[in-house]
């Protein structure tokens, strides 16, 4: 919700910090770093009872996650190994912070890092959620509770001392979340698959498929225009493995030929 309402405009006014950090060589991928460090400091000083001090160190990790977005546009160098990376240190992050907040309940009841982990498990789905939607093509973006929401709402229960009603309160919104967005995608899907039933008979049918495979297809077709790359050579880019693999199972199935006689005489009597 926060995410969708806010985050382009508050990365627009970041925009002169992040050609500041540029021309002072810092990188996207170094704000990463810089705020997977600070969240294993906070999952730190929650664990040893420190929760204010916790919330200066979700407020320090979130700082590079906005950042890190807008040095990456502002210096060109935006990809999808960055976006990749990024994205698993967010998921390490809020595993950290999550499995710190646990050892602290621990000392108070043997049964809330339960809970804790309750909350993690849901934030994972709901992200992966996305992941997997965006792998097929459609879109799961939105939701009640994102990681922005969580995050505020986190730091909210960690400054005010209710950490435990806090979280029941995260597991339950980020579990509505997660309605959200399976209602979300498994609309679009339907809606593709009535639209595939509605097509003439005969007629070629294009199965979605996923993001990275069109990326691939349209670097080699913007390849293939610019004449850096034959066009027989760019057809087959990105299959070596796949061939690989078939020649290998058509000789094992001809080995297989071969000796099939052999083993039926000698199992006769």
């Amino acid at each position: 919700m926060l995410d969708g309402r806010w985050r382009t405009k508050v990365e627009q006014g970041l925009t002169p910090i992040g050609h500041g950090l540029r021309r002072a060589g810092v990188t996207a991928d170094m704000l990463t770093v810089v705020g997977l460090v600070c969240s294993v400091a906070t999952g730190a000083l929650a664990a040893f009872g420190e929760l204010r001090w916790a919330v200066v160190g979700l407020i320090a990790s979130g700082l590079p996650d906005l950042l890190d977005g807008t040095v990456a546009r502002t210096s060109g160098s935006a990809s999808p190994r960055g976006a990749f990376f990024d994205s698993v240190v967010d998921r390490v992050s809020d595993a950290v912070v999550l499995g710190g907040i646990a050892w602290y309940l621990a000392g108070t009841s043997p049964y809330l890092p339960v809970l804790a982990f309750a909350v993690a498990a849901a934030s994972m789905l709901v992200s992966y959620q996305r992941a997997r939607a965006e792998a097929l093509g459609f879109t799961a973006r939105g939701g009640l509770m994102e990681r922005a929401e969580r995050m505020v709402v986190l730091g909210a229960g960690l400054f005010f001392d209710v950490l435990v009603p806090v979280l029941w309160v995260m597991l339950a919104l980020i579990g509505f979340t997660a309605v959200q967005r399976f209602v979300k995608v498994w609309r679009q899907a339907s809606a593709e698959q009535t639209s595939d039933r509605g097509r003439a008979p005969g007629t070629a049918v294009e199965h979605r498929r996923p993001q990275w495979a069109r990326r691939r297809e349209s670097r080699a077709s913007s390849r293939r225009s610019a004449g850096e790359v034959p066009a027989a050579e760019s057809d087959t880019e990105g299959r070596g493995l796949v061939a690989w693999w078939e020649s290998r199972t058509v000789r094992a199935r001809e080995r297989v030929d071969r000796r099939a006689p052999r083993i039926r005489r000698r199992s006769r009597p």
